[in-house]
């Protein structure tokens, strides 16, 4: 009896120490990506005093996956700085693109900012934008090659964008 008691524990505390899965269990934590932002990365240049400023984005996906791993649904965060800026800028966008850093590529996520919502007053923003709606599949495109991303905040003097970083995953 002892025997098989132990062969039980012993054989309980295998199986809980092996899964299949090799610590890649589908996971609903959020996906935590940064990019640097500078005039100097866009695509067309930066013209006029907007060239002095810097920035940072960070970028969360919130996923829901299913039993198999899928994400089925998946909102998103930013949180934006900015500084050095000239005063006064008028924000007219911010938005994650579809492209490579030699790239000027479509808008895929927008943040929402409408033209004229935001002012730089002092040269700066710091911002948090939630509960932005993200498809699974673009989620998912994103997660696996951020790279291929990035962020872009735009202004009145520089519609195609005044500062510019790729995306890089954090966690």
């Amino acid at each position: 009896m002892k025997r098989f008691v132990l062969l039980a524990l012993v054989t309980c505390v295998w199986v809980a120490g092996c899964d299949d899965d090799n610590g890649t269990a589908p996971t609903n934590l959020p996906v935590v990506f940064s990019a640097l932002l500078s005039p100097a990365a866009e695509i067309p240049a930066v013209v006029g005093p907007e060239t002095s400023g810097r920035g940072a984005v960070q970028f969360t996906i919130f996923p829901t996956r299913d039993a198999a791993g899928n994400i089925t649904a998946a909102t998103a965060t930013f949180h934006i700085q900015l500084y050095d800026f000239p005063g006064g800028v008028s924000v007219t966008g911010a938005h994650i693109h579809e492209g490579g850093s030699n790239v000027a590529g479509p808008v895929r996520i927008s943040t929402g900012i409408a033209p004229g919502q935001v002012v730089l007053t002092d040269g700066t923003l710091d911002m948090n934008i939630r509960g932005i709606a993200v498809t699974p599949a673009l989620a998912e495109a994103i997660i696996q090659n951020p790279a291929g991303w990035y962020f872009n905040i735009h202004s009145t003097a520089n519609p195609g964008g005044f500062a510019r970083g790729q995306l890089s995953r954090v966690r």
